[in-house]
């Protein structure tokens, strides 16, 4: 095994260290002149073309707070440039709330607003989920008016999608706020555990921590029923709909089938939140959960395991397929580069946390898969999606449109696994 590898080895760590600070570079393009994040090519060059969206700006604000704290040449700047953007274009400032992006007039589906600017339609919980991630992780590295900024965000999360009846997150309003989408999704109630899990941990609100809960419970029910394959589609009346998008499994948001990737996002999560709910202790180089929370890691354990059995080299190449059917067979086969950073950060935690080597073995093999096939030399980055036989295939995700995967993966497995990313992730970046 190269030390390089070898989770928290000097190598392991210089070699992360670079790779965050290499990304970071390769980012700096994305502020607009009003701040929103362009979408960007492969080249770290923005497209243009494309409409700045909320979730990316956000994702950039989060990333680029954490090389603040690192004090990082130009983070600091380009993390006011992207809060700009939040505070700025992407904000309704007449109907409350984000905006899904900005837009250009030719785009499909788009509308202007009051001051006449061309906007993507709706507002998505999933954006306002990142939103209040990247306010906490603003407020931890200071920035002027991030306080207010978070605020704002957790009221209108609170007032529009979290549902106190379900303990869950709704997905989908119109942009007035006036008529909410029937649908119910599981990303966005995910995003929204590490949102509030954040919220928790930076501005000491035991609130959200007990909604992280109310999520995490009712999606083990969930994964329970289905041999550990998580539903991510519901109803209004959260009844799973198995056969959502069968007609179209590769959708960037709503594939048909089980994610693995997800699998592996929610057992990483599940684990935070339990080793914070009920407490933890460092024993015998083990993170050690307190009374209680035994039973959440194995079920994070069973939900690493079936997203690795279901996904890992599943047909017959290496890399993870992008989703399954009910029985675990591929059906999307292309490899996407978010689904390797939750296996990198994943496995890394669980390792931590049980000691068993198997989960340090993985984080080797990961690490190696990524610096043969999913690093790209030349232009900088990762590769956002690879073909079944580890080719560049850029139909759902061209480009490199943000950091936000890759640059965690670099550094949740250097962490503490009970702490969101922004309490110590500039810290140990800095060092």
């Amino acid at each position: 095994m190269k030390e390089r590898f070898l989770l928290d080895s000097e190598g392991n760590v210089s070699y992360c260290k670079d790779s965050a600070e290499k990304l970071l570079e390769f980012g700096k393009q994305f502020p607009s002149p009003d701040g929103g994040s362009y979408y960007l090519g492969s080249d770290g060059m923005p497209i243009k073309s494309r409409p700045r969206e909320t979730w990316i700006t956000a994702r950039m604000l989060h990333v680029y707070s954490i090389g603040a704290m690192a004090e990082i040449k130009d983070c600091r700047e380009l993390a006011e440039a992207a809060l700009l953007g939040l505070k700025g274009e992407l904000k309704d400032k007449e109907n409350g709330g984000w905006y899904a992006g900005i837009a250009h007039p030719d785009d499909p589906g788009v509308m202007r607003n009051s001051s006449g600017a061309w906007i993507l339609p709706g507002k998505q919980c999933y954006a306002h989920a990142f939103v209040i991630l990247a306010g906490c992780s603003a407020v931890k590295a200071g920035l002027e008016g991030a306080d207010e900024f978070v605020k704002e965000a957790m009221q209108i999360y609170d007032r529009y999608f979290w549902d106190p009846k379900a303990g869950l997150s709704c997905d989908f309003w119109d942009t007035e706020f006036k008529v909410c989408d029937d649908y119910r999704g599981l990303n966005a109630n995910m995003h929204s555990v590490e949102a509030f899990l954040a919220v928790h941990d930076i501005l000491g609100n035991r609130e959200y921590m007990d909604r992280a809960g109310s999520i995490v419970r009712h999606t083990l029910v969930w994964a329970k029923e289905n041999d550990y394959r998580l539903p991510e589609h519901y109803t209004s009346d959260w009844k799973p709909i198995l056969n959502l998008n069968k007609e179209r499994p590769d959708d960037p948001f709503k594939p048909y089938g089980a994610t693995p990737g997800h699998g592996m996002e929610w057992a990483r999560l599940i684990t935070q939140w339990a080793l914070t709910e009920f407490g933890c202790e460092e024993k015998n180089g083990r993170v050690v959960p307190g009374a209680g929370g035994a039973d959440f890691i194995k079920d994070a354990e069973k939900l690493y395991q079936r997203a690795v059995s279901d996904g890992w080299n599943a047909d017959g190449a290496e890399g993870f397929v992008y989703t399954t059917d009910w029985d675990g067979t591929p059906v999307v086969h292309d490899r996407m580069h978010w689904t390797l950073a939750e296996a990198i950060n994943t496995s890394a935690v669980l390792y931590k946390v049980t000691g068993k080597e198997e989960y340090q073995k993985d984080y080797a093999m990961y690490l190696s898969y990524l610096e043969e096939k999913v690093l790209d030399s030349s232009c900088g980055s990762w590769y956002h999606q690879l073909d079944e036989n580890n080719s560049l295939k850029e139909n759902v995700w061209p480009g490199k449109p943000d950091l936000y995967h890759a640059f965690q993966a670099m550094i949740i497995p250097h962490i503490s696994a009970n702490k969101s990313i922004a309490v110590e992730g500039g810290e140990w970046l800095e060092k």
